[in-house]
């Protein structure tokens, strides 16, 4: 279908996006690692993961979810797949929120399930304390029993988040919560107007296998003409690909050269239908832009050999018909059913069942898996840094 030409329009690429579209345009591979390997140990102690969740999914800014999750004032959504329970909201100014979902009365939770709710005000099930989407304590009930009680000391506990590019990051620590890289790569995502989009479908996947080995599948270009034969892998070749670093978040590009002559690379909507760009972010999170839509991914591991996958796919625009809402409703079915579920996740969970033997003491990477080396190097780096 395209990208309509209304959110296209006047768009071009950053210059990092475009330098990586030349590179691939003009033949030129940026400087890769050679042969390498990364220890087992990595994917299947149960130690090792527990000190990454302290020092990475504990204190580092990360991804929550798409601003098309909350898109309207007076919404708010329940999250609890960090570990902790978060209630995500968007008040009456159109500012987004992180709270812990507590009342600050009794401790209970403020608002049940996960799906997106409508309202401009919190009500607590237990004693119906009543608060406004912006964290504030607006009501509660018989008020005289609490003749000490500033109502201004007890709004919701909100958590350090920055929203930026069509994205909501968030940080577990008030002395970590430096969002200058996310404000960065905020300029790529609304240079594909990432903000502009319309969430379409959101699904939670619950994946029997270590969150880097999932990562490791967006990583590489080696496996997609095999591991995805029958689904994407056709429209993919061998080495048309560049790739860089923004901080720790790697920005990738796959490109189809012999679609590539004439293509005015400077144009976001040409440079969209042959260049299809990637985005590997710390700790755990992928944005992947296809020509006519986006994929947005959040990995929340569990345990050493569990993790939560919560896929979003964000469309130009709503469905105006039935064609239409076919058209998007396939595209959904052929990554998340297939080629994310049925063949990415599904590898993550092989490559689990596999190295929890000991058969292989350390995984060998080729040339052309260097992405793996380099996103394991920045894994390390955080762990040094959180001593």
């Amino acid at each position: 279908m395209g990208v309509p030409s209304a959110l296209m329009k006047g768009r071009r690429p950053t210059d990092g996006m475009l330098a990586l579209a030349k590179d691939i345009a003009e033949g030129r591979q940026r400087d890769g690692l050679g042969q390498t390997v990364v220890p087992a140990s990595v994917y299947t102690d149960p130690d090792h993961w527990a000190r990454e969740k302290a020092a990475i999914y504990d204190r580092l800014p990360q991804i929550l979810c798409p601003s098309a999750l909350v898109p309207d004032r007076g919404m708010a959504v329940p999250h609890d797949a960090t570990g902790r329970p978060l209630l995500i909201t968007r008040d009456a100014e159109g500012k987004a929120h992180v709270f812990l979902n507590v009342c600050r009365h009794r401790g209970t939770r403020l608002v049940e399930g996960g799906d997106v709710q409508c309202t401009k005000k919190l009500v607590c099930p237990y004693h119906a304390w009543t608060y406004s989407v912006d964290g504030r304590l607006l009501a509660l009930p018989r008020p005289d029993s609490f003749p000490d009680l500033e109502k201004s000391d007890y709004g919701l506990v909100e958590l350090p988040s920055r929203e930026t590019g069509g994205l909501i990051w968030f940080c577990p620590r008030e002395e970590s919560a430096d969002f200058s890289l996310a404000e960065k790569l905020g300029e790529d995502f609304d240079a594909l107007g990432m903000g502009e989009h319309v969430l379409f479908r959101r699904k939670t996947h619950e994946v029997a296998g270590n969150w880097k080995l999932i990562m490791d599948a967006f990583l590489e270009s080696y496996h997609v003409t095999r591991l995805h034969a029958k689904t994407i892998g056709p429209f993919f070749k061998d080495g048309e690909t560049s790739g860089d670093m923004i901080g720790p978040h790697a920005r990738s590009a796959v490109g189809r050269l012999e679609e590539m002559e004439n293509i005015d690379l400077t144009d976001m909507a040409q440079l969209r239908r042959v260049v299809t760009f990637a985005y590997q972010l710390m700790p755990g999170a992928l944005i992947i832009p296809s020509p006519d839509y986006i994929n947005v991914m959040t990995m929340m591991p569990q345990a050493h050999d569990r993790t939560l996958v919560e896929d979003f796919m964000l469309i130009p625009e709503q469905p105006g018909s039935d064609k239409a809402r076919d058209h998007w409703e396939r595209s959904w079915a052929l990554l998340d059913g297939g080629v994310f579920a049925g063949e990415d996740f599904r590898a993550a969970e092989l490559g689990q069942q596999g190295l929890s033997t000991g058969a292989v003491p350390e995984l060998t990477l080729g040339k052309m898996e260097g992405g793996i080396r380099r996103y394991h190097e920045t894994v390390e780096e955080a762990l040094r840094a959180a001593g």
